[in-house]
């Protein structure tokens, strides 16, 4: 197999095994994409690790992380107004970071042209919400494609990005989690590089780029003018297809993932239904959905989320005044999660009960595989700083969460951060818990890539309005629950080392007298300024600093001559408190039917930050393991 750099850029017909992500860099460098941004967020984050495999200077685009998901959309925008075939991608809730700006693309003449990469999240696998971002599409205009496998997200995109530079427009293709991670063998077209005309053409001829007053309405109606293009374009251009199965009886309308399941759920059916397989998923296409309708007597809208092509399937049979029976959503069950194979073997059931034969199993027969808690890494700087938090607050104090690793933090023992809601959001929420309030605490926490991406206007609104609340900023030098990208404070960008942003200083910049400053694993030292910041009765910043040690620990492993580490038990000063286990919590602990406590070898990464958590020594100082225990 070739390297995922030299296969990205080979100039001949290929085939190879690749995720949905991969598949999607190899079409953006086929259809000349110039500018390509992002923020980091699950399930787009691999698009950026296939980018990053080609080397800077034989990469044919532009690529930058963006400090969130509105300026990612800026920068991407404005680059397409100069001419460029621009890109932008990022997870589900990241539209809702962008929407101030991503509502008004429909309105504009882009040049370049700009395809929108979203990354929805059926099943919450990785957000905190199920979104179903076709509801944005119908509020802002624009146009929506929607692949159902790797293979399509490399056609899809090459197609999206036609339509982008045609019509001068941004054109959003929507991914979902399985998508954008399954893996197919795909088949690429050549590719030969083409020289770039860097020249700016931006021109206010091509506007105009200011939505006001009577030059809205104008716009607007190109908008929905492109729209109906677009729908008609889709079905010339081959994004529909049908599996006919001669069945005029049974037949089913869907699209995306939901296919995938449904071909499998299917196969041992004795009477197949036809599939009518949705590429363009808004506009929906209404000649190809009518021609469907009338040919069938019982059709089955399978979409994950949100009702949305089943009111417009039932609109359009409506309107042509067809009789056929049209079956969406059951119960409220059907909104929820993924449409993996299971689930859809469920709901074509409840619809048709004889179509499909029975499963079989009886329940003891089925395997059951204990849930596993999410839970952080071995040696994190986060459970430290949380064990010597929980030290120090009364019950009755309030502990706000942010978005992060650290939101891991109100899962016992620490029971830290008891409200959860968006990037940078604690800030906010915990000002306005402070307010009539004087009997009870109020901590916040927040990320350090948080604190460049949404954290600055809530510090800024603390400090302006005087409100007394203390922050716990964890700084781990990293963006780490997406893979470890780097942000303002790291001293490097995508492409290169840059001057690192200090976190202080901005603090300082926005006029936050009481900073305090200490790394996680100083638990004392940790446990004092907390004390002194909730006594300040105004708005406090503690930064507790540790690197993050997962990313730590590759690197570490990659040096000549390392030698992995870990902590021993002295089982003769141990008096099975459990302290370690119930009150700190490290994973690398583990209790045995005995009652005795072990070290588990292939967790433990010997940072010793758990050494001053035992009550009685017992935990002894990290000793180097053998050149052996390496690859543990």
């Amino acid at each position: 197999m070739k390297t995922m750099g030299r296969m990205l850029l080979t100039k001949e017909p290929f085939s190879e095994i690749v995720m949905g992500n991969t598949a999607l860099v190899r079409a953006m460098i086929e259809s000349g994409t110039r500018v390509v941004t992002s923020y980091p967020g699950s399930p787009t984050p691999e698009i950026a690790t296939a980018i990053q495999s080609i080397p800077g200077e034989k990469r044919p685009f532009y690529f930058e992380f963006s400090t969130n998901e509105k300026v990612a959309t800026e920068v991407a925008f404005g680059a397409a107004l100069n001419g460029h075939l621009s890109a932008v991608f990022f997870k589900s809730v990241g539209l809702n970071v962008a929407s101030d700006t991503f509502v008004q693309l429909s309105l504009m003449n882009i040049i370049g042209g700009m395809v929108v990469v979203l990354g929805d999240d059926p099943g919450a696998n990785s957000s905190q919400n199920e979104q179903d971002n076709r509801h944005f599409a119908y509020m802002s205009y624009t146009p929506v494609i929607e692949p159902s496998s790797p293979a399509e997200v490399y056609t899809f995109y090459k197609e999206a990005a036609r339509l982008a530079q045609e019509k001068k427009m941004p054109v959003i293709l929507r991914l979902t989690t399985h998508v954008c991670h399954a893996k197919e063998k795909v088949a690429f077209s050549g590719w030969e590089p083409s020289p770039f005309d860097n020249t700016p053409m931006f021109d206010v001829k091509n506007g105009p780029y200011i939505s006001l007053t009577s030059e809205v309405f104008p716009k607007k109606r190109r908008a929905l003018k492109n729209l109906q293009i677009i729908e008609e374009d889709s079905i010339r251009c081959g994004l529909h297809r049908t599996e006919d199965h001669k069945n005029r009886k049974m037949g089913i309308i869907t699209m995306g993932l939901p296919f995938q399941s449904v071909m499998d759920v299917i196969e041992k059916a004795a009477d197949k239904p036809d599939i009518l397989k949705l590429g363009l998923v808004y506009p929906v296409p209404k000649e190809p959905i009518a021609d469907f309708l009338r040919s069938h007597e019982e059709v089955k809208v399978l979409e994950e989320l949100d009702d949305i092509l089943e009111k417009e399937v039932k609109s359009i049979a409506y309107d042509l005044k067809l009789s056929t029976a049209i079956y969406g959503k059951m119960d409220s069950e059907d909104r929820i999660g993924e449409y993996t194979p299971d689930k859809v073997y469920q709901l074509l059931k409840k619809t048709w009960p004889h179509m499909l034969p029975d499963k079989g199993e009886k329940a003891e027969d089925l395997t059951l595989i204990p849930q596993r808690p999410a839970q952080m890494c071995p040696g994190c700087g986060h459970r430290s700083a949380f064990y010597a938090v929980k030290k120090v607050l009364e019950e009755t104090d309030i502990t706000v969460a942010d978005i992060g690793c650290h939101s891991l933090g109100f899962l016992p023992p620490y029971k830290m951060g008891e409200i959860l809601m968006c990037m940078g959001a604690s800030t906010g929420m915990g000002s306005g818990l402070s307010i009539f309030n004087t009997s009870r605490k109020v901590i916040v926490f927040m990320g350090d890539s948080t604190f460049f991406h949404a954290g600055l206007p809530g510090i800024v609104n603390a400090v302006f309005n005087k409100h007394n609340i203390t922050m716990v900023l964890m700084e781990n030098g990293t963006t780490a629950m997406t893979g470890h990208q780097d942000h303002a404070a790291s001293g490097k960008n995508f492409n290169e080392p840059v001057e690192a942003i200090p976190i202080r200083g901005v603090l300082e910049g926005l006029g936050v007298n009481k900073i305090y400053e200490t790394d996680t694993y100083n638990q004392k030292k940790l446990k004092e300024l907390l004390v002194q910041a909730l006594g300040d009765e105004e708005f406090s910043v503690v930064i507790a600093k540790h690197p993050c040690m997962l990313k730590f620990t590759r690197e570490q492993q990659r040096q000549p001559g390392y030698i992995r580490k870990r902590v021993d038990i002295d089982q003769n000063k141990c008096k099975r408190i459990s302290e370690c286990i119930q009150t700190f919590a490290c994973p690398t602990f583990t209790r045995l039917e005995d009652g005795s406590i072990r070290i588990n070898p292939d967790l433990c990464i010997g940072d010793g930050s758990c050494i001053q958590t035992c009550p009685t020594s017992a935990v002894t100082s990290p000793g180097a393991k053998g050149q052996e225990d390496n690859n543990g």
